[in-house]
């Protein structure tokens, strides 16, 4: 896989003619009552989310030397197959993913969730870990799974991180992506990384940044062992923000030359007018990692993704009523959006 220096450039923007983005649509999503504000609209699906249905673990060996994990949901070998990628410091044991390939069970559709470098469960080998705009990664890993498929559509969602590298990807294959996917949706992604990274780094947010690198500096920690000269542990230690990690570790390792480099180039927003496969955009407007500033206004969008913005959902929440809640709806609205697109490859 090529490093992220050598990742296409920005796109070009869409001559006059081209420029027939939608406006937000009504998703049809409503919070209940009982769950006000976007941080318990976040954290209290956490707590609903369930057992996972039986999966199967299958290790996939890295051009470069490394692994990744993935957890598939066998069904029939004609079903269409959803992948899944999750969101930062993910799993196949998010809440979303659990609701997801419980749903997909349900309907006799196949799924299987790609971890990321290092989110299996057991370290990866290199130093290099993975990140935001891992449109390359994306793409190794749709070109194998493709074939997997059998014929049968092959979807994608990603989830916040997974979702914004998703969008990347899509926007980079602006013509051929449709040679591998049927149709695409991103989740609350963050779209412009350094908007939602300091955003994260303010008020009740910083919450959520503690939560991340308390796993995120132990596992770049531990890459010291056999890597000693790859940063400063110390300073690591110190890291108060994501842009601290980020500068540190995530951009340096991974061909950027800092935070602001990385969170530049790996963000998504400028690729959403390259898109040209059927994608669904879902992004609460009260998402805590994703403020305002940070969304798509209507122009920034290709005429083929569909963004539903419903007023509430916090990030990755959108559970519903009746108490103490039901996870259900986000998976629906995936299904929903995949099955209206059964489009063989």
């Amino acid at each position: 896989m090529r490093p992220a220096a050598n990742q296409p450039s920005q796109p070009a923007p869409l001559q006059a003619e081209q420029k027939r983005p939608p406006v937000p649509a009504d998703s049809g999503y409503r919070a209940p009552w009982w769950l006000p504000g976007p941080h318990l609209q976040t954290i209290w699906p956490l707590a609903r989310k369930g057992l996972a249905p039986p999966y199967r673990r299958e290790r996939w060996e890295t051009p470069d030397g490394d692994f990744i994990d993935l957890d598939w949901l066998d069904g029939p070998a004609d079903a269409p197959l959803v992948a899944l990628f999750h969101g930062l410091e993910g799993s196949s044991q998010s809440h979303y993913a659990i609701g997801l390939m419980r749903a997909l069970a349900a309907k006799g559709w196949r799924g299987v969730i790609p971890h990321f470098r290092g989110c299996s469960g057991e370290p990866n080998r290199l130093a290099r870990a993975y990140h935001s705009g891992d449109s390359e990664e994306i793409d190794w890993i749709l070109r194998r799974l493709h074939p997997a498929a059998g014929g049968a559509p092959l979807h994608a969602a990603g989830v916040s991180l997974g979702g914004n590298a998703l969008l990347k990807w899509l926007g980079e294959r602006e013509h051929t992506a449709a040679n591998l996917l049927a149709s695409a949706a991103a989740v609350c992604p963050p779209l412009d990384l350094a908007i939602s990274g300091r955003h994260l780094a303010t008020g009740f947010n910083r919450v959520y940044t503690r939560h991340f690198l308390a796993t995120l500096k132990l596992k770049a920690l531990a890459k010291l062992t056999a890597a000693p000269e790859l940063f400063d542990a110390a300073r690591l230690r110190r890291a108060a923000s994501l842009f601290d990690f980020d500068d540190l570790y995530t951009g340096p390792v991974h061909g950027f030359a800092g935070a602001d480099d990385y969170w530049l180039r790996a963000s998504s927003k400028p690729w959403l007018r390259a898109v040209r496969l059927p994608t669904l955009l879902l992004l609460a407007a009260n998402d805590p990692f994703v403020p305002p500033a940070a969304q798509p206004e209507a122009a920034e969008l290709s005429p083929a993704i569909l963004f539903e913005r419903p007023a509430s959902g916090g990030h990755v929440g959108f559970l519903t009523a009746p108490w103490p809640g039901d996870t259900g709806w986000l998976a629906r609205r995936l299904l929903s959006h995949f099955e209206a697109r059964q489009d063989t490859i």
